[in-house]
Parts: C-alpha cells; structure tokens; sequence
C-alpha cells in the first residue's frame, strides 16, 4: 500500500476500525474492572485473601508487555479481531481495576458510617456514596487504559486485526516515512481526542450525579 495510492476514505476506514478494536475491549475491561473492585473492596473481604490475590494479579499484569500480551493470546486463540479484543481487554483491565480498588477504598470511613448510620442499605450506600466518591479515581483508570489500549491497538495488525497499524508497520516494512506517519500521526490524534472527551464526561457525569 503506497501513500500516493492511499484516500482518505481508507485512513477512515482504517481509524473506525482502531476505535471499534478499543471501544469493545474498554468496555468489556470497566465492565469487569467494576464488577471485581466492588467485590474485593466489600467489608466482608476486608481480611481475605481475595483483595490480596487481586493486588498480586496487577503488580503482574503491569510488568507483562503489551506485545506480550497479545503473543500468548495469538498462540492459544490464532489471529483476528477477537483475539486483538481479548488481548486489549486484558492490557485494560490493569489500570482500570487498579483506580477501581483505589477510588472505593478511599473513601473516608467516617462518611461510610454516616451513611449507614442514617439507614442505607449497602447496595444504596455503594450507589449513592462510594462510587460518586470513588468517581475521579475511577475516571482516571478509565482515561489511562483508553489511551494505552489505543497505541496499543496498533500492535493488532500483526494479527489480523486491522487497524491504523496497518499503514504502521506497512511504512516500517518499506522504509516509507509518509506512510507510516499516515498511520501515526491520526493514532496519536485519536488518543488526544479520546483523553480530551473523557476528561469532560467525567466533569459533566461528576456534577450530574
């Protein structure tokens, strides 16, 4: 694929691809990242192994490179978007659930027992108190992983998967600057966008709830 040959219908097409390969794998990481730092983060776990398991698990997941990471998913499920997605998934799910466990269990005791002293259920309590609390923190892990998941995308090309990686490493294969820079140049774009964006649906969702 040569530059003079390229349209800007395919860098579009190229770029959609990217951000569906990132939407799908950031949100299937909040999913989980949510659901597992509310559970370890339950007064009930407080002195169990779960929460201490759960810590093991993201100090490794951060030492393992993202190539890596999307290498030992190739070998186990082949190539394709699925595989790219999976591997994505799991690249998000450390920063994520990192903010997730920090953002709750930082939320002062003394308002934790004001609510509950004031007759909250614990689902209300987590509803309308710890999570509004835990909200920047949240945000942040969320802001994190996106912009990594995006540069991180690029990698997927390798595998099939598409993406902005293509024009990437087609330009590294044939020494063509342009080229690459074609593909460069909008995945950096995406990932300002994508920290600008997030950055005013935290203060909008923040101030709505």
């Amino acid at each position: 694929m040569y530059l003079e040959t390229l349209s800007h219908e395919v860098i579009l097409q190229l770029a959609l691809q990217h951000l569906q390969l990132v939407f799908c794998a950031c949100l299937a990481a909040f999913l989980l990242a949510l659901s597992i730092g509310i559970w370890v983060t339950r007064p009930s776990l407080k002195d169990r192994i779960a929460p201490r398991l759960v810590a093991q698990v993201l100090f490794l997941g951060q030492a393992v490179p993202s190539l890596a990471v999307i290498g030992l998913v190739m070998v186990v499920f082949g190539t394709g978007a699925p595989t790219a997605i999976f591997a994505l998934t799991l690249g998000s799910l450390v920063p994520m659930l990192r903010n997730v466990v920090a953002g709750l269990r930082g939320v002062p005791a003394p308002v934790l027992d004001a609510a509950r002293g004031n007759g909250m259920p614990p689902w209300t309590v987590l509803v309308r108190v710890e999570l509004p609390l835990a909200l920047p923190a949240i945000f942040a892990g969320v802001r994190t992983a996106v912009v990594i998941a995006i540069g991180t995308a690029a990698l997927s090309s390798q595998i099939g998967a598409g993406g902005l990686g293509s024009l990437i490493f087609t330009g590294l294969a044939m020494f063509d600057m342009p080229l690459m820079l074609a593909g460069a140049i909008p995945t950096a774009l995406l990932a300002i966008a994508a920290d600008k964006v997030l950055g005013l649906a935290e203060t909008r969702f923040r101030d709505k709830w």
